[in-house]
C-alpha cells in the first residue's frame, strides 16, 4: 500500500500485521483520486475521513496538501500509527479523533469539501450513515460524500444519489445536496 500522489508519493505505508482493517487498493485509490482531482482542488478543501483504519485516504489527502483532514477511526493503534505517520512528515492538517463514525456525524458542527466513509464492507449502517450526513449538513455547497463499499450495496435509491464506480471489488457511490 503507497501513496499515489503528493509531496509523499511512492510512500509505502507498513501497516502492523495485528491490523483488522481492509485498505483502499493501490489501483482504486489511484482511480478516485483522478476523479477527485478533476472535481476539486485538493489543497483548498476540509477533508473528513470516517473509518479511518490505516489512514490511507487520510494521508493521501495531506499529501495533497488539503487545507485540513479530520481522521476519525475507534481503534487507538490505527490512530497511533496515522499520528507517528504526520509526525514524521509534518503532516500538521491531520486531526486525529478517536470516535464512532455515527455519533461523530451526530454532534459534528462544522462543514467539509469532501467526506470519505470506508467502513467494513458488512457495515449494518450505511444508509443511515449517508442520510445523517445530509441531515446534519456536513456538506458545503459543492462538497461530495463518497462511500467505498463491496458489491452487496447498491444506494441508488438514495435522495442524494450521484454515481457509483467500480474498480475491481472496490465500489465508491458518489453523493451530494440536490440542486
Amino acid at each position: 500500500m503507497r501513496i499515489v500522489g503528493g509531496k509523499l508519493k511512492g510512500f509505502r505505508l507498513q501497516v502492523p500485521k495485528a491490523f483488522d482493517s481492509r485498505p483502499t487498493t493501490d489501483f482504486a485509490k489511484e482511480a478516485l483520486f483522478n476523479l477527485i482531482t478533476n472535481n476539486f482542488d485538493i489543497d483548498q478543501c476540509d477533508v473528513l475521513d470516517l473509518f479511518t483504519g490505516t489512514g490511507s485516504l487520510s494521508l493521501e489527502f495531506a499529501s495533497r496538501g488539503a487545507l485540513s483532514v479530520t481522521a476519525i477511526d475507534w481503534n487507538t493503534a490505527c490512530l497511533k500509527f496515522i499520528g507517528e505517520i504526520c509526525k514524521k512528515y509534518d503532516l500538521n492538517q491531520v486531526k486525529l479523533l478517536k470516535n464512532d463514525a455515527i455519533k461523530f456525524i451526530q454532534i459534528a458542527n462544522i462543514q467539509f469539501d469532501i467526506i470519505v466513509a470506508d467502513p467494513p464492507y458488512d457495515y449494518k449502517y450505511y444508509d443511515k450513515m449517508i442520510d445523517l450526513v445530509f441531515e446534519k449538513e456536513l456538506l458545503k455547497a459543492g462538497g461530495m460524500l463518497i462511500v467505498e463499499h463491496g458489491k452487496q450495496n447498491n444506494f441508488e435509491s438514495l435522495t442524494n444519489f450521484r454515481d457509483v464506480r467500480n474498480y475491481g471489488g472496490v465500489h465508491f457511490s458518489f453523493f451530494s445536496k440536490e440542486i
